[in-house]
């Protein structure tokens, strides 16, 4: 069996969302089978993110991503890669510039099925799609240095927790990241 799968299979969803996408993604990796790892299937293809948390959870790193406009998680298409978890880690150091992130686990903490609205990127149109996304929690140091992806985000900072709805124009992501905070909380919680 595929990593991929195997890390989708054994994620245990924490809500009636996070049931309802695990099937669907599950389904659509029946269909597509290693071809969802890929751009080449446009309908819909795996992704992975990294919410970037400091130490006491209650800021995000996040970028200001130029495609959206609006300051965001970090994340990427996996293009091939069989682990996601390495995909979500790579794409975190790579978009803000931390080398020293710690994964808070390895184990996936969220997965999601979210829409990509049609846009122009890199001169070239990409159609509307979805992102079978699964999500990894990383804790950084707030002090140090940080450095934007720069043919990807014009800037990386620091956003209360509180504050999401001041940054972050996409709405519908606001409930995502909280939803992420609190799974993240419980487990930190169970662990002490």
């Amino acid at each position: 069996m595929k990593k991929y799968r195997e890390q989708i299979e054994k994620f245990v969803p924490t809500c009636e969302q996070e049931k309802e996408d695990k099937k669907l993604i599950l389904e659509c990796i029946d269909i597509y089978q290693d071809k969802i790892l890929t751009r080449e299937t446009k309908i819909a293809h795996l992704t992975a993110s990294g919410l970037i948390l400091n130490h006491d959870f209650t800021k995000i790193l996040m970028v200001y991503h130029n495609i959206y406009h609006s300051w965001s998680w970090t994340g990427g298409h996996v293009d091939g890669n069989f682990d996601l978890f390495e995909v979500a880690l790579k794409e975190a150091k790579e978009e803000v510039g931390v080398n020293n992130l710690k994964a808070f686990s390895k184990d996936m903490i969220s997965l999601e099925i979210l829409p990509v609205y049609g846009h122009i990127k890199r001169e070239q149109y990409v159609s509307c799609h979805l992102h079978l996304n699964v999500t990894y929690v990383f804790i950084a140091d707030e002090n140090e240095k940080t450095k934007a992806k720069e043919d990807e985000n014009s800037g990386v900072m620091w956003i209360k927790e509180s504050e999401l709805e001041k940054y972050c124009s996409e709405a519908e992501m606001i409930p995502v990241y909280r939803k992420i905070i609190h799974s993240a909380l419980k487990i930190k919680k169970e662990r002490q």
